[in-house]
């Protein structure tokens, strides 16, 4: 599939409760395998994604979004390079899998 990698996170703004951070990968990489204790969004810039949402695939390309609900399980895997916005509350809590 491809290699498990960090994005390269850029924070672009933060409120009393809310973070809205630019996150991009490389085509070919595959992000973590991890669940939130919060939901959060994701908006699609640049590129081409496949978010496996609890054994669910959802691609998403530029003008896209997902909501991605808490405790569900869910990895990335670029399909060309991208950039996507990730607005999360400030407290979120991830926990990550192998």
């Amino acid at each position: 599939m491809g290699n498990v990698v960090n994005p390269t996170v850029k924070l672009l703004a933060k409120g009393e409760m809310l973070s809205a951070k630019q996150m991009s990968a490389k085509a070919g990489d595959l992000l973590p395998k991890h669940t939130a204790n919060t939901e959060s969004v994701v908006l699609m810039m640049e590129g081409e994604c496949v978010i496996d949402l609890d054994g669910t695939n959802h691609i998403l390309k530029p003008g896209d979004s997902i909501i991605i609900p808490p405790a569900v399980m869910h990895q990335i895997r670029a399909v060309e390079d991208f950039k996507a916005i990730h607005v999360m509350t400030n407290d979120i809590k991830f926990e990550f899998f192998k």
